[in-house]
């Protein structure tokens, strides 16, 4: 009974510490999401830009080759952040009624680009939430059915100490999870960054030429 009882006390631990920490840090209204930042399932653009209303933009920016491969290529994560700002700033030129069409055009794209791609994410995450929680609850009755097994012997201890290895297998699956979420967890903020950050230089790039 040596494998399980180890099982027994590892699965303890582990699913005991998993599952206070995110109690104090989660939002009342959201229940089941993992992350320390509060769940914000989608963003608006007036959080982040201040210019000229998009609303009238729509999704026109994508009959522009050039614009949307610019828009590709400053959303992306690979590009620095620096470097997209400036990129975005630089594409903001000619008289003011261009220089605002420009600007609109940008940041429609840039915001439907951004958005879209940290929707996914926080769709993603409420599925990892989901599938820790079902494998939480896997652990927790197979420690319920070792426990009851406790001090037995012949085949019922053999099959207790298969069980037990496989409440240390889901037990460390478990924790590996609960590690990687933290880094995952991040990115929307991440994503929100790099939206602001675009929107500024394009607004600065406004006010500098009093394109309004």
């Amino acid at each position: 009974m040596k494998t399980a009882a180890a099982a027994l006390g590892a699965a303890l631990i582990t699913i005991g510490s998993a599952w206070t920490a995110p109690a104090r840090a989660a939002d009342p209204r959201h229940p089941d999401w993992p992350c320390q930042q509060l769940e914000v399932p989608s963003l608006t653009v007036a959080a982040f830009w201040a210019g000229p209303s998009i609303d009238d933009v729509g999704d026109t920016w994508r009959n522009d080759p050039t614009l949307s491969n610019l828009v590709l290529k400053i959303s992306a994560r690979r590009t620095p952040l620096p470097e997209a700002e400036k990129a975005a700033a630089d594409f903001v030129t000619g008289p003011a009624e261009q220089r605002t069409a420009k600007a609109k055009l940008l940041i429609a794209g840039v915001f439907a680009t951004l958005s879209g791609e940290r929707t996914q994410v926080v769709a993603g995450i409420k599925r990892f939430a989901a599938r820790q929680k079902e494998l939480r609850d896997k652990i927790t009755a197979e420690l319920t059915t070792l426990r009851s097994d406790q001090g037995t012997s012949g085949d019922d201890a053999a099959a207790s100490d298969r069980l037990g290895e496989q409440v240390a297998w889901d037990t460390r699956i478990f924790d590996e999870r609960r590690h990687t979420i933290s880094y995952v967890c991040e990115v929307p903020g991440v994503i929100e960054q790099r939206l602001g950050g675009i929107a500024r230089s394009v607004q600065g790039k406004l006010d500098e030429g009093g394109g309004q």
